[in-house]
């Protein structure tokens, strides 16, 4: 077994669809980044690279390539489980939190488990996200960004 740990943060801005878990919510701004800006699909997969020592997707998904303008995460993430499989390894569990003054992420959780656990061939309930606000404390509590915290336990296949 061996366990792994990812963080993400991406800056809030107008006219970008606001994607977390694979879910896009309504919100009047959304996530900046290269991709789709997924902050918690980066951390998940941040966690799950780290885990088997392959860096981390800044690594493998460069901002600077091209291919990966406006990418899916999911498409990222679905690449790092497979990495992950082709060293016989495979995912046990993955806790993430997401760090956001708002907009709530509670309404959109369960479906955010179900599009992690699909992605890394799991049940949902090897899947554990949770939200939080920092009470308007930092960037993320002035509503500038959205940041994501994820852990997770790799098994090894024989």
């Amino acid at each position: 077994m061996r366990i792994g740990h990812g963080y993400d943060v991406h800056r809030l801005v107008e006219g970008r669809p606001l994607i977390v878990g694979g879910v896009e919510i309504p919100y009047e701004k959304g996530l900046l980044g290269h991709s789709d800006a997924d902050v918690l699909l980066h951390a998940i997969a941040d966690a799950l690279l780290g885990s088997v020592g392959l860096g981390d997707i800044g690594l493998h998904f460069p901002d600077t390539d091209a291919r990966f303008k406006d990418a899916d995460s999911s498409l990222l993430l679905e690449h790092v489980v497979q990495l992950l499989r082709e060293r016989k390894y495979r995912v046990g569990n993955i806790d993430a939190t997401i760090v956001a003054q708002r907009p709530k992420m509670r309404p959109y959780i369960q479906q955010m488990r179900d599009n992690v656990a699909k992605i890394c061939g799991v049940e949902a309930d090897q899947v554990n996200i949770k939200a939080t606000t920092e009470e308007g404390l930092g960037f993320t509590g002035r509503g500038e960004a959205i940041a994501a915290h994820a852990v997770c336990l790799v098994e090894g296949m024989n």
